[in-house]
């Protein structure tokens, strides 16, 4: 990255739309959930980076641009994206008077006018490997994008993968694919996902705080892990994703820290020691050692969950959306809270089928009740401590409520009535379709 200075829960399968149908003020049954993205292997993603440090290694112990370990790491990557069926082009561009390289992959099929890419840059800094920066990145794109063909995925959308050059010069190598897209070709690409350094040694969890859409895809399925996320700020705008959010493309990503050093609160909420979450940041001991496994295979199962999920349809939902995603305490065994959106300028009455998205993470859901409350004070249950299990709360609701005024303050209202929880509301959203 530049800068200027326990595996998948049962619980995710909830993070899919379930639709409960005809409700007003009454728990009706969830329809099922669509199919989970497959697992990541950790092992094969911690291969992958074993094999760009023996890159590193071979070639002056770097991967840095202009250098032979960068080519050597395009070419590695490039043949096993080959192999796995995929269309690759390398894309060439001059920086610091040296040659760079793009490596983009095609998976076929798809709707060519909705383009779903993720990406990540593959060089290194020249004092070191580069393993955390951004092996870590790289190499799950590249396993995802390898899980894609294994699968014999056909999503609805295009699925679009790059690797870019010369980033840790200024966003060379993205900047350069940006700016040689044709605009009609822009328009098409729905989304953006960054994955810049994502194993870091002293992990936190950050979440890309850009389009809303992919942003929440991320958080969710962070809450039905059970690990809690924090919006991104070290490295905002310092990495390639900037470099597609400058030209309009809707764009999201993850992070586990680089230099700065983790708070009291976050070693409590994720563990750790309050020093640098990458010490070795931009040094030479950034390697294979450099890294840690449980952070590396959350993000890597998260890259494939985006994938699969943002895919499937329109990155953007229909109609207009309005979110808090403010995170809200659920006190144990105590007092209901609420999480509040402004709702303006709709006209007339709520839809028949007002969408609510309820993101909770807690210790036991079977000790929640949630209600929506309408600006009238009109309340609608949700979950009533039905569905007693260990897990989170990540569900999509539909809720007759054309007979309330749209324009004003809602509410997601949730209460813990059993003792010895933790938890808190991640976000609570509503679609007006």
């Amino acid at each position: 990255m530049k800068f200027s200075v326990p595996r998948r829960a049962a619980a995710l399968s909830a993070v899919a739309a379930l639709a409960l149908a005809g409700f007003s003020g009454a728990t009706a049954d969830a329809a099922p959930s669509a199919a989970a993205a497959p697992d990541i292997p950790l092992a094969n993603v911690k291969q992958h980076l074993t094999d760009l440090q023996s890159i590193a290694s071979a070639n002056g112990g770097n991967r840095a641009h202009g250098r032979t370990g960068y080519k050597a790491s395009i070419d590695f990557v490039k043949a096993k994206l080959d192999a796995a069926g995929y269309t690759t082009t390398l894309q060439q561009f001059t920086s610091n008077g040296a040659t760079g390289y793009n490596l983009i992959a095609d998976w076929p099929g798809g709707d060519p006018n909705q383009v779903l890419m993720a990406g990540a840059h593959l060089d290194s800094v020249s004092s070191g490997a580069g393993i955390n920066d951004n092996g870590s990145g790289s190499a799950a794109v590249l396993e995802t994008a390898l899980a894609v063909s294994r699968a014999g995925f056909q999503p609805t959308k295009h699925l679009r993968f790059g690797w870019w050059g010369a980033e840790e010069l200024g966003l060379i190598g993205s900047k350069y694919y940006v700016n040689n897209l044709p605009s009609t070709e822009r328009a098409k690409v729905s989304g953006y996902l960054n994955f810049d350094m994502i194993g870091s040694p002293n992990p936190g969890y950050f979440v890309y705080d850009d389009d809303p859409t992919i942003e929440q895809t991320f958080k969710s399925y962070f809450a039905g892990i059970g690990v809690p996320t924090e919006i991104e700020t070290e490295g905002d705008g310092r990495s390639d994703h900037a470099s597609f959010k400058n030209v309009g493309i809707p764009v999201g990503g993850l992070f586990t820290g680089a230099s700065r050093v983790k708070t009291s609160a976050q070693v409590q909420k994720w563990g750790g020691t309050a020093t640098a979450f990458d010490r070795c940041y931009h040094s030479s001991c950034d390697t294979t050692s450099n890294i840690n496994d449980t952070a590396l295979d959350r993000n890597s199962d998260a890259v494939a969950h985006a994938i699969w999920t943002l895919s499937a349809g329109t990155t953007t939902p229909p109609g207009k959306v309005f979110e808090n995603a403010a995170d809200v305490s659920i006190p144990d065994n105590g007092a209901a809270v609420t999480s509040t959106v402004d709702v303006t300028g709709i006209t007339g009455n709520a839809p028949s089928a007002l969408k609510v998205d309820v993101n909770i993470v807690h210790t036991y859901r079977g000790d929640l009740v949630v209600d929506l409350v309408a600006p009238d004070g009109s309340v609608y249950n949700l979950h009533n401590r039905s569905g007693g299990s260990a897990d989170n709360l990540v569900q999509t609701y539909t809720v007759n409520a054309s007979s309330e005024v749209a324009n004003g303050a809602w509410k997601l209202r949730v209460q813990d009535r059993a003792a010895q929880d933790t938890g808190y509301i991640n976000s609570f959203k509503l679609t007006f379709p």
